[in-house]
């Protein structure tokens, strides 16, 4: 299965899903916009992968290329492909669906605890994933769950954390690709967000607790698992 992946800014990489997918021997390839690369035609992969940013779905004014960006979602949701959204990923997809995007109440930095809903149980994942998962949280925007989709899960901060449409296209508000490395580049790129206000915690807080980045990437690789077999 062909993967491609959406990067918006060189700091938030596909992380530990680079490894995942090279184990299972899946063609990769990248759009990295912060390069002024072109995109694929939809024919070109079978599975999408939209990372993180920094922007909002909003920014076109700032981010020409989020149009486009759209655009390429919008075509692989509408031909049947697999699509997987990350963060500012998962915002596209859930506003691509026609959901509304918009300033949560609270910013959410750092690891934070997310709980399943009862939905979860009747998606592909649902055999697998735990009624509460550590995960690693960097927004301060949230989506609204998409007509058609179920509501995967929450966490104190931000009611939606996730939802699935189809069986195949999910998007998570929350960071399972996580390695020490792609943390690190979060602080030193975004520091000036690490506000102190509820949900924020600090750069040592978050550093203390790296140890969490296993459990997620173990999340993570079963999600893969289901998002690589074929229907």
């Amino acid at each position: 299965m062909h993967v491609h992946f959406l990067q918006h800014v060189p700091f938030e990489t596909p992380g530990q899903l680079i490894p995942m997918l090279k184990e299972k021997k899946a063609p990769l390839s990248f759009t990295r916009f912060f390069e002024d690369q072109t995109l694929p035609n939809v024919d070109d992969f079978e599975l999408l992968i939209v990372m993180g940013g920094p922007m909002s779905v909003h920014d076109q004014h700032k981010y020409p290329w989020l149009s486009k960006e759209k655009k390429l979602i919008e075509q692989a949701i509408a031909k049947g492909k697999k699509v997987l959204g990350i963060c500012l990923g998962a915002q596209l997809m859930a506003h691509v669906l026609g959901a509304a995007v918009y300033k949560n109440k609270h910013r959410e930095i750092g690891w934070f605890p997310i709980t399943a809903t009862p939905e979860m149980a009747q998606t592909p994942f649902g055999s697998f994933w735990p009624e509460k998962t550590m995960a690693f949280h960097w927004h301060g925007e949230m989506f609204d769950i998409p007509d058609g989709a179920l509501r995967l899960a929450f966490s104190e901060a931000c009611p939606n954390q996730g939802f699935v449409f189809e069986n195949r296209v999910l998007g998570l508000q929350f960071h399972l690709e996580v390695t020490p490395t792609l943390i690190e580049g979060l602080l030193q790129n975004c520091a000036d967000e690490l506000d102190g206000s509820t949900f924020v915690q600090s750069a040592s807080e978050i550093r203390e607790q790296m140890d969490f980045c296993q459990s997620a990437n173990d999340l993570m690789k079963k999600t893969m698992d289901v998002l690589l077999e074929s229907n």
